[in-house]
């Protein structure tokens, strides 16, 4: 949709086929989709249309897995637009809005990268910054030529409805701009995300055991303390001394720890068992994608995947996330939101373990620092409502066309 390169820089070549939807090549073994490839703060996913996939889950899900080059036993996913990682293995989904209240309709997809894993279960909040963008650029929504634009994003893998708000030139997302987000190289324009009541994405409440902070019986490691807190994804954190961490551990160092792994595997089985989101530990198994389950420990003098150190007066909390099964490289935004409200319930670990301060919550992890503004209401009887989560991301488009499947 950006404005075409001068005449003078084209290349003479044969004109590929029309970019229709599932229009067949002729040996009829790869499939041509419409899509785009975007970033979405330290994320990156194709981005499809609604009207262009399949109605079939089956052959969606089969299309999803084939242009992503899923799965793939040395988990590199050379074959497909995959890179390895949760965060790079991603899907968006983007239609009409099935709500008054929201202009589009948003459906995440999380795939695995060795495992033919094809998961709705929750949101991705770093993707959630492309789709206000994708939306006008594509003439989805009107929006004005110049200004600020706002998209309300109905996210349907939650049912929540997020705000995102950025500037606009020419009816486009603005190309330039200086914020800098830790994880991605240099500046583009602001996208504020906001997470409107974001509490009971999943289970319908904020606190899903009713408490701030619950002790799981874990299989193989015993009780263990935790916060069962569900705003914009569900997640499960624990203390990090816990299970004989410090919270500021790099990913490569945490995935060399095959039992650390399993054990925070086992948490978050638990954890889903706790919150009522699967029956027992196997079904809890199955549903890969959530809850998210993290390590917190408290501000202090941190190494980055940089090779800088992260000063302890520059954050307010360490974590270290694991988005199905890998460490994340920063920190997923709906697990950065959930954690900023996290910190603002009296009596969870996040509470506990978080620098005193008012204000937004700087989230420290592997790439930097992530800022989180929150806000959580007590009423008399103590019981918790979370009003609003509030962040801040870039985006930007990468590629658009087909993205040529394997079918």
């Amino acid at each position: 949709m950006y404005p075409k390169p001068a005449q003078a820089e084209l290349v003479e070549a044969p004109a590929p086929p029309a970019p229709h939807n599932q229009d067949r090549c002729p040996n009829m073994k790869l499939t041509r989709t419409r899509a785009v490839f975007m970033r979405g703060g330290t994320s990156k996913a194709l981005v499809f249309r609604a009207e262009d996939l399949p109605q079939d889950r089956a052959a969606r899900d089969a299309l999803f897995l084939a242009a992503m080059g899923v799965p793939d036993p040395s988990a590199r996913n050379l074959d497909g637009m995959g890179g390895g990682l949760s965060s790079l293995n991603k899907i968006c989904i983007v239609g009409p809005p099935s709500r008054d209240d929201a202009d589009v309709d948003f459906t995440f997809v999380q795939l695995g990268s060795d495992k033919p894993l094809v998961d709705y279960g929750g949101n991705c909040g770093n993707m959630s910054a492309a789709i206000g963008p994708f939306a006008i650029e594509e003439g989805l929504i009107p929006t004005p030529p110049d200004g600020e634009a706002l998209v309300r994003v109905h996210n349907t893998n939650t049912g929540k409805v997020i705000h995102a708000r950025f500037p606009v030139e020419g009816g486009l997302l603005a190309v330039d701009g200086d914020l800098a987000i830790d994880g991605v190289a240099g500046t583009a324009a602001p996208v504020k995300l906001e997470f409107v009541e974001p509490g009971g994405a999943k289970t319908g409440t904020l606190l899903p055991t009713g408490n701030a902070i619950d002790v799981l019986e874990v299989p193989g490691l015993g009780a263990i303390e935790a916060s069962c807190i569900d705003a914009a994804n569900p997640c499960v954190f624990v203390a990090a001394s816990a299970l004989g961490k410090t919270g500021i551990e790099l990913p490569a160092d945490l995935e060399k720890d095959a039992v650390f792994l399993a054990a925070m595997e086992a948490i978050r089985c638990a954890g889903s068992v706790a919150m009522g989101m699967a029956p027992d530990l196997a079904a809890a198994g199955a549903l890969a994608s959530v809850p998210k389950v993290a390590i917190l420990g408290p501000p202090s003098d941190a190494p980055k995947l940089n090779g800088d150190t992260l000063p302890a007066a520059d954050h307010d909390l360490a974590v270290r996330m694991i988005s199905v099964g890998q460490p994340h490289r920063a920190v997923p935004i709906t697990g950065a939101v959930c954690l900023g409200v996290a910190a603002r319930i009296p009596g969870s670990l996040a509470h506990r373990l978080s620098a005193e301060g008012e204000g937004p919550l700087r989230v420290g992890h592997p790439s930097g620092v992530t800022v989180v503004d929150a806000s959580v209401e007590i009423s008399a009887d103590g019981q918790a409502f979370a009003r609003h989560g509030a962040v801040y991301r870039t985006t930007r488009r990468l590629f658009e066309g087909n993205v040529v499947s394997r079918l």
